[in-house]
């Protein structure tokens, strides 16, 4: 069966690759001056390349159509039809049983979203009196709304905050993103000292738990060693006394540096 017709907006896509390549010109750069927003991509379209975009950026683990299925809670046979259509317009690359990788026009419109999503959150909580745990869902759906022009005021209004609550690094408006040096906790040594870097935004009831113990960025933690094939870490906040025993769930969340 032939492929369908391209759009107007697979065109676009298209004369936005030859025109970067011909000038020596960023995607990105050459998109804003032909008028092409990632407003005029799918909210469907805009959701995967930000979850291909946010599996990456705290792991080194290659992500495949069934992991993006699992993050995104959809059938794989879904999510595979996507992701060819998102090939196609030129915006990942995906070999069949292989790995799924963002082409550069794909990580400019990922870092767009990824913006948008954090500079919302910042917002809902610094101006508006959000909790932490209550922003992501809210930031999910408003994230495909706003206009370019409005994030870009809501980053004016923030002071260009380079963090969001959770600790996650906002990208610039050129694309630029500074992902701070951190491991995940279920990697600190027994008996260090370590600074909360990063914590995953995505389990609302994990964040109102880790609240509730004093558990933010910026907090220093002692850990040390639970018993032996219990799967667990115990860690101290520091300036209280009794220390936290920490499941899987909640290690994996964590993402710390080395304290003072």
């Amino acid at each position: 069966m032939p492929d369908s017709e391209p759009n107007n907006s697979d065109l676009k896509l298209a004369a936005i690759r030859w025109i970067s390549g011909r000038f020596n010109t960023t995607l990105l750069q050459v998109a804003k001056m032909e008028g092409v927003s990632v407003n005029q991509l799918s909210d469907s379209a805009q959701n995967y390349l930000k979850i291909i975009y946010g599996l990456n950026e705290w792991s080194n683990e290659p992500v495949t159509a069934s992991v993006i299925a699992t993050k995104a809670g959809m059938k794989l046979s879904t999510v595979s039809g996507a992701l060819s259509k998102l090939r196609q317009q030129g915006l990942l690359d995906h070999a069949p049983y292989g790995a799924v990788t963002l082409t550069a026009l794909g990580r400019d419109y990922a870092m767009t979203m990824v913006r948008r999503h954090r500079l919302i959150e910042t917002f809902l909580v610094q101006m508006l009196g959000y909790r932490w745990d209550q922003v992501h869902d809210e930031a999910e759906n408003l994230e495909h709304a706003v206009s370019d022009f409005m994030v870009q005021r809501i980053d004016n209004l923030l002071e260009h905050p380079t963090r969001d609550p959770h600790g996650d690094p906002i990208p610039t408006a050129e694309g630029r993103i500074s992902i701070p040096p951190a491991i995940n906790l279920s990697d600190a040594a027994d008996g260090s000292k370590v600074i909360v870097e990063r914590i995953a935004d995505d389990d609302s009831q994990l964040l109102q738990y880790f609240s509730d113990q004093g558990i933010r960025v910026g907090v220093e933690l002692s850990v040390s060693a639970a018993e032996d094939f219990s799967e667990t870490i115990n860690v101290r906040v520091a300036g209280k006394k009794t220390a936290l025993s920490l499941g899987s769930r909640a290690i994996n969340a964590v993402w710390v540096s080395a304290g003072k």
